[in-house]
């Protein structure tokens, strides 16, 4: 096929509010010879797109200063050392940006095939949440079937992945979230109880239901980081990946160390090439069949076009969302 020579796309014209999203035109992105060039049927709304927007997420050295993590498409170009993916080939992929446009760059070794049961628009929701959920809750915190799990903003993108992830392996879930009905949505994907944080103390909750939490996924951070301590099961793990409420505070280190407890945290983006397709190999080994099957599906909660990115944008920071959010170039 022929290619245009440009596209349309998202750029962030200085740091702040959504209002600084501006749709422009740009020429087609370059290939290198480990890459592909996707054609955009779908792009994510995550988190980190608004920290970088915000000015406090710089993309790494070389990564496109477009906004986006997250794409699913129609492969249009391959590089020369690109083997396992052809032309014509529809994938979701992995970003480290670039992905609010029209056609979009992404490492072979970062594609992946679009599930069975889903759309190709649907696809767009899974590389930033498996990606994340998988290394962070069954690689740093190693989550085993039988252990207790306890996930916070359980209706954001991360949340609603992790708990049908953990459910799927066999874990007793938890999570937190912020409305009745969203506590509803928490428990009918697979979680054996939410706690709604405006009225309920989650520390309690999880002590009294199992004994404590054995791995939790924190992305909240603030004075959930000593509730955390305190919800722990004895060598507990916690793992942090984002800090919406700060990420200082007062802590008491004793229980830390009285219970055993493992304290990590990570970012993806900026993890090396090679780690992030270790990754990659893991979800078409051990997820991807429960996609496939249907045991995991990604919540949709609204779709935008590419030129009202603001509005996506200020739909998430309204936390009115259940699911994920995507752009539709």
């Amino acid at each position: 096929m022929t290619l245009p020579i440009s596209m349309k796309c998202i750029e962030i014209t200085k740091a702040g509010g959504p209002e600084v999203l501006t749709p422009t035109t740009r020429p087609l992105p370059e290939i290198g010879a480990s890459q592909v060039l996707i054609q955009v049927t779908a792009a994510g709304i995550n988190r980190p797109d608004v920290f970088q927007r915000q000015g406090g997420y710089p993309p790494p050295p070389g990564a496109s200063d477009i906004p986006g993590l997250e794409v699913a498409g129609k492969v249009v170009c391959c590089g020369s050392e690109v083997k396992d993916i052809q032309v014509g080939d529809s994938v979701c992929a992995l970003l480290n940006g670039g992905g609010y446009a029209e056609y979009a760059v992404a490492e072979a070794s970062l594609c992946l095939p679009i599930p069975s049961a889903l759309s190709c628009q649907d696809g767009a929701a899974l590389p930033e949440t498996c990606f994340t959920v998988w290394h962070n809750v069954f690689e740093r915190a190693g989550l085993q079937s039988g252990e207790v799990f306890l996930v916070h903003g359980g209706t954001s993108g991360i949340g609603t992945t992790a708990i049908q992830m953990a459910r799927a392996f066999g874990a007793r879930v938890f999570a937190t979230a912020g409305s009745a009905e969203k506590c509803q949505v928490c428990v009918d994907l697979g979680a054996e109880q939410a706690f709604n944080y405006h009225e309920e103390d989650f520390v309690a909750g999880v002590k009294e239901a199992a004994g404590g939490a054995n791995v939790i996924l924190d992305m909240i951070g603030g004075d959930y980081i000593q509730k955390n301590i305190r919800a722990c099961a004895f060598q507990g793990r916690i793992v942090s990946i984002a800090f919406l409420c700060g990420s200082k505070t007062e802590v008491d280190f004793n229980p830390v160390m009285l219970k055993q407890l493992v304290l990590t945290g990570s970012t993806l983006r900026s993890q090396p090439v090679a780690n992030k397709a270790r990754i990659a190999t893991a979800l078409r080994e051990q997820v991807w069949p429960l996609l496939t099957d249907g045991s995991i599906k990604p919540l949709i909660h609204a779709t935008f076009p590419l030129d009202q990115a603001s509005e996506s944008h200020r739909l998430m920071e309204s936390n009115a969302h259940i699911g994920k959010i995507l752009l539709l170039p």
